[in-house]
């Protein structure tokens, strides 16, 4: 009886306790939601997504970058004015802007004058730097009508007969190559970002494979005694699918306040003669609403591939132990 009633205490003191711990005991996941491994993958794809969300801005940078040096082709041109013995300068220019300026398709032509010109040369000769005591060149800039551009090899041959030496540059040369060069960095970028996310790919792979590993005896046993590889790969894939989603949210983030420091940086120097230089190259260092929802597009393809990439891998394991598995097992 004594024995009986022990028992009966064990039972009810087992039925005692709370439901939630039952339920917990009960409903224990397959994969362990935190631990080590979990923790080093969330820190992988956040660097991942970082640098991947780093390349695509610096993509759209170079990008948007060329399509504005592709439109200043058709909306400008230089005259330039070597200075010479005898050479009355502020003539030259006036005659330059004077032949452009009858020119059909030309809208406007403006002297560059000795402040702005000072300010150009500042970056590399220094402040206050006196023009006159240097050959420098002068410039008049020529807007023109992008739809019926004018003849330039007419207005050249005027600028030669009337001033020797004026030398009129259309830029095409120069900044075809700039493009070029800025369509071969985006090219290397794309390149890059590929490259990036299928490192992530790889390493959710070994990181599911380890999962399993360490809960094999547990899924092998789940699964031969009836339960569903869709079942088995849906908790692996959530598991995964948070995990990513906690990388990738961190590392757009961080990728995010990067690029609001850049631009602010880029904001507050913009009255110096070293902004002017950086900003007529890369404009104000802003990737715009496209780039920011290009980085939000990343976060939510690289959590999509982590949580495709470990279903696709338990499905794969699962079927190799059905396929190594005997016939009368």
């Amino acid at each position: 009886m004594t024995e009986l009633a022990e028992q009966h205490d064990g039972q009810g003191a087992d039925e005692a306790k709370p439901a939630s711990e039952r339920a917990q005991r009960k409903m224990a996941p397959i994969v362990p939601s935190q631990n080590i491994a979990g923790r080093a993958l969330i820190s992988v794809i956040a660097i991942m997504t970082f640098l991947s969300c780093l390349t695509l801005g610096a993509v759209t940078l170079v990008r948007d970058t060329a399509s504005m040096w592709e439109n200043q082709i058709a909306r400008e041109a230089t005259i330039q004015i070597k200075p010479s013995e005898g050479l009355d300068m502020e003539a030259a220019l006036a005659a330059a802007q004077r032949i452009a300026s009858e020119f059909a398709g030309v809208r406007a032509a403006r002297i560059v004058d000795r402040a702005a010109t000072a300010r150009l040369l500042e970056p590399w000769l220094g402040a206050g730097l006196n023009i006159d005591e240097l050959p420098v060149p002068r410039l008049v800039i020529v807007t023109i009508d992008e739809d019926s551009p004018p003849d330039f090899a007419s207005m050249r041959a005027m600028l030669a007969a009337e001033v020797p030496s004026a030398m009129l540059d259309d830029h095409r040369t120069w900044v075809d190559r700039l493009v070029a060069m800025a369509r071969t960095t985006v090219t290397l970028g794309v390149a890059v970002l590929v490259l990036m996310l299928s490192a992530t790919v790889l390493s959710v792979v070994f990181a599911t494979r380890g999962a399993m590993a360490g809960n094999g005896h547990i899924i092998e046993v789940l699964h031969f005694v009836g339960a569903e590889a869709r079942f088995i790969a849906t908790e692996f894939r959530h598991h995964f699918l948070l995990t990513g989603m906690k990388g990738a949210a961190v590392g757009g983030l961080a990728a995010v306040v990067v690029f609001i420091v850049f631009s602010w940086w880029s904001s507050m120097n913009l009255a110096t003669p070293e902004a002017d230089q950086a900003t007529a190259l890369f404009g104000n260092f802003a990737i715009g609403v496209t780039g920011y929802a290009g980085v939000a597009l990343v976060v939510a393809v690289v959590g999509a591939l982590t949580a495709a990439t470990s279903h696709f891998t338990v499905v794969t394991y699962l079927s190799d132990i059905d396929v190594g598995r005997p016939d009368g097992g």
